[in-house]
């Protein structure tokens, strides 16, 4: 990997020269990194700003890994999709990280991380969100500044109990992720594919084709893993991403020599009709019910509590618009809604009405 490919990927004329190829970077928030660490390590002249900003990124990017490595052993959450993507990389070459995202293996340990980091680290959000009902699965997403928060993305860790969390209907959620490590990134990579819509898509300047070209670079350095095709296309078809990882291959094919992953995309054909045949079952089923928390309250951390609190949200009054709920966890209190609903400010008062009523009684 060198940066000759990232001007292929990036079609950016090698003529036109390494600050157009960091122009060309910068329609994505975090790709500059990448491009940046690259040009460091073929020593292309930059100036001081350039290497703070470069600096900047490597302490982001240690500060992650020493993060994930503390958290799994004090409470055993692992890292899941970047930070073992970034594993694949050359030592000296920075994978982009939006996130440090993390898989927990219970609601239990998934809080004790949250308190960790909102005891350690200048937390200022703390975004809630329930998948399912009865049971469901938790995610927490925590954001802190950066060194520079005008200038560098803030740091930010998200937390879930659901490895894999579906589209909400035809796949399902898939707890847990257990493969060799490079099957779980291209798993991962896979995955990302489901999710990807015309509202998270790369922008024009930095797509390929369909693949933002984060997602070709991390293909590249799979390339030459050691995947046993059958085995992998079996494991892909288990996790439901048979169709999501044929479509990454044809569309990296053009542009990258797939090397190990060429097999994989052949043993993957007979895995598509049965897949594709279980989502149109799937198409009239109800799509499993998602609701954001918003923001009441932070508290105290209560370090007592394994788990987080569902209580009704209109204990006191007449109660907040149907679905709504009340949400107590360890670190802070939440109003409960689907996706689509904005609480109101009369929502608002009688969940701050039936919280109050609750901290009377406890």
């Amino acid at each position: 990997m060198n940066t000759a490919l990232l001007y292929h990927l990036l079609d950016v004329d090698p003529a036109d020269g390494p600050a157009e190829l960091l122009h060309r970077a910068r329609g994505s928030r975090h790709l500059p990194h990448l491009v940046l660490s690259a040009l460091a390590r073929e020593d292309v002249r930059m100036g001081e700003p350039a290497r703070a900003e470069l600096r900047r990124a490597r302490t982001r990017a240690d500060r992650y890994a020493r993060l994930a490595h503390d958290l799994a052993r004090s409470t055993g959450v692992r890292a899941i999709h970047g930070l073992p993507l970034a594993g694949y990389y050359p030592a000296d070459l920075l994978r982009p990280q939006a996130s440090l995202e993390l898989v927990a293996p219970g609601e239990a340990a998934l809080w004790q991380a949250v308190v960790r980091l909102v005891t350690d680290h200048p937390v200022e959000t703390v975004d809630v969100t329930l998948l399912g009902d009865r049971p469901h699965h938790t995610a927490v997403t925590v954001r802190w500044p950066a060194e520079d928060p005008l200038l560098d993305p803030w740091y930010r860790v998200r937390l879930t109990t659901a490895a894999l969390p579906g589209d909400c209907a035809a796949v399902p959620v898939r707890p847990y992720l257990v493969a060799d490590d490079h099957v779980e990134c291209l798993i991962a990579l896979a995955e990302a594919q489901l999710h990807r819509g015309p509202a998270s898509a790369a922008p024009a300047s930095t797509s390929v084709r369909g693949l933002d070209p984060l997602t070709l670079l991390d293909l590249s350095c799979l390339t030459h893993q050691p995947f046993e095709p059958g085995e992998t296309a079996a494991v892909l078809a288990a996790y439901r991403l048979a169709p999501e990882a044929a479509a990454l291959l044809d569309l990296a094919a053009p542009r990258l020599p797939l090397g190990t992953l060429a097999a994989v995309r052949t043993a993957l054909g007979p895995e598509l009709a049965p897949e594709h045949r279980r989502r149109a079952e799937a198409a009239t089923a109800p799509r499993l019910p998602v609701r954001h928390g918003t923001l009441l309250r932070r508290t105290v951390i209560r370090h007592t509590w394994d788990e987080a609190r569902l209580m009704p949200a209109g204990e006191s009054r007449d109660g907040c618009r149907d679905g709504s709920a009340l949400l107590l966890t360890p670190v802070a209190d939440y109003l409960l809604t689907a996706p689509t609903a904005t609480p109101t400010p009369a929502d608002r008062t009688t969940a701050l009405d039936a919280l109050h009523h609750w901290d009377t009684r406890c």
